[in-house]
């Protein structure tokens, strides 16, 4: 199954119309005729199934014949994490952890941070590209670039991890979560958290962890939370 995607679409609509870019991938690229059946998803974790009444190259239309909403994960997961130096290493991380499931991303810029300038629009087409290869109806929430303490000044609700390097007190990630909860965890630069960031964290409620005996890269560690968290709450 190939999955399309319209943030415009409702299930009180009962056509879709194709882009022109879209219509030239559906008729040309993908050989689909009158008749063949198109899957798509709002984003919001409706799948549409659609049968094709217009094999026009350039304006190919669809009937709405049947929406159903996917079934939402039983937690939630925002990843607030520092932007990589090398812009691909960040982009790996928001690809593999749409596909492995994750609501909603926040890059943080830190005091070691090196990069600060992000290209939402370039990760935006890459989240949905992962939600769409991975035949999932939800689209994450790709939050903009915030500073650090502005971010930790925001209301958090649930379970909040900051991850570091530092030799101090730090619990174990594995053992720290539960199933079926809400879910924050700070994954930060190249650099690690300074020691004022998690200071700061921790007067804000935010549980020191550790994600392992390695030291991890910033996209790495942050594959490994996401994972972890998906292990402990599968059925």
């Amino acid at each position: 199954m190939q999955l399309f995607y319209n943030s415009e679409l409702s299930q009180d609509n009962d056509q879709i119309q194709f882009s022109k870019e879209e219509s030239k991938h559906i008729i040309r690229v993908l050989r689909k005729s009158l008749g063949d059946t198109l899957h798509i998803t709002n984003g919001k974790g409706v799948l549409f199934t659609s049968e094709i009444i217009s094999a026009d190259q350039k304006n190919c239309k669809a009937k709405i014949i049947n929406s159903e909403i996917q079934s939402k994960r039983t937690y939630s997961l925002h990843l607030a994490v520092a932007p990589t130096k090398m812009n691909d290493r960040y982009e790996w991380f928001l690809e593999k952890a749409t596909e492995i499931g994750i609501d909603s991303i926040t890059p943080i810029i830190c005091d070691n941070s090196e990069r600060r300038v992000i290209k939402a629009e370039r990760y935006e087409k890459i989240t949905l590209s992962a939600m769409k290869q991975s035949l999932d109806c939800y689209l994450p929430k790709l939050h903009e670039a915030i500073n650090y303490k502005d971010f930790i000044a925001q209301n958090h609700e649930g379970a909040l991890f900051i991850a570091h390097c530092e030799e101090t007190n730090r619990k174990s990630l594995k053992h720290e979560l539960s199933a079926n909860t809400e879910i924050t965890i700070l994954i930060g630069p190249e650099g690690d958290f300074s020691s004022k960031e998690i200071e700061l964290a921790i007067q804000s409620s935010f549980t020191p962890i550790t994600l392992g005996e390695t030291r991890l890269r910033t996209e790495t560690a942050a594959i490994v939370a996401c994972h972890s968290v998906a292990f402990v709450n599968e059925l």
